[in-house]
């Protein structure tokens, strides 16, 4: 288990990397291994995927995974890198905001010091996100559990109104503004790629900014001179990684070749770098 210096030495420092105009780049992974290639790589920090973990662990996204199984496997990704982690934790696997806290002590306790706290309600048929009120209690908790163990856990409040056609940018900003106050030190909308929207974001709203980025969106360096802090790639690299291995079993069992796995890494390289992580 880490101990609390040093989880604060890391939160410190995972804070100091969100710089608008310089953004701090989280390729996100969704087990050791992803988290090894991604520190590796040269990345300054470890984001998961909540996506990625739910299906690395056999289950759909969208508040489906229990919290003590995706906490797990924060735990493992934390102790295998040496650069901070920021955990997603979906809505905060919990019903109130006491549980949100419990769940955040849970993250402490895994080695991670970030949390995403999404807005999103995946009832069928039921309102698409949490009304604001509600959600900024939970990232109070959040925040109050975090403190109460003196570690400045970085609270990024992701927003998805556009990603669920729930609202425009004003509505955005209210709701920005809201979980601020409530504790909140960054601010994530994913679905907000479009330059003109990101300007109005990044303008708009009184912390750094994460975005979501994928084929299509603007590169780093223009999101960068528009003034966002973070940028991030949610399950898209874990997306890419399971179409290829659905690329190469149909590959193998219809045609009987193999050429998919040209470019694969290498054997040796692959069981050295995870060596490292035991």
């Amino acid at each position: 288990m880490t101990n609390q210096n040093t989880l604060r030495e890391r939160a410190l420092a995972f804070r100091s990397l969100h710089v608008p105009g310089s953004p701090l780049l989280l390729p996100n992974a969704w087990d050791t291994a992803s988290a090894r290639l991604v520190e590796d790589a040269g990345a300054a920090a470890v984001a998961t995927t909540s996506a990625g973990l739910a299906w690395a662990l056999g289950a759909a996204d969208g508040d489906r995974l229990e919290g003590d199984r995706a906490l797990d496997a924060v735990a493992r990704i934390a102790a295998a890198v040496d650069v901070p982690v920021s955990a997603d934790i979906e809505s905060g696997y919990a019903k109130d905001p006491a549980g949100v806290a419990d769940t955040v002590r849970a993250v402490l306790a895994a080695g991670a010091v970030g949390v995403n706290i999404e807005d999103a309600l995946y009832e069928v048929g039921g309102d698409p996100l949490r009304p604001v009120a509600e959600q900024a209690e939970r990232i109070a908790a959040a925040r109050g559990a975090a403190d109460a163990e003196g570690v400045p856990l970085f609270v990024n409040a992701r927003i998805d109104t556009l990603l669920r056609g729930a609202g425009g940018v004003d509505l955005t900003l209210e709701r920005a503004a809201a979980f601020l106050v409530a504790g909140a030190d960054g601010i994530f909308v994913p679905g907000a790629v479009d330059p003109g929207t990101v300007k109005l974001l990044v303008d708009g709203v009184d912390a750094p900014l994460n975005v979501m980025a994928g084929p299509g969106a603007p590169p780093v360096a223009e999101l960068a001179a528009l003034g966002v802090a973070r940028v991030s790639v949610g399950s898209g690299i874990a997306q890419a990684a399971h179409a290829l291995v659905r690329r190469a079993a149909r590959e193998l069992l219809g045609a009987g070749t193999y050429g998919t796995l040209a470019g694969g890494l290498d054997y040796g390289e692959a069981n050295a770098l995870l060596g490292q992580a035991l």
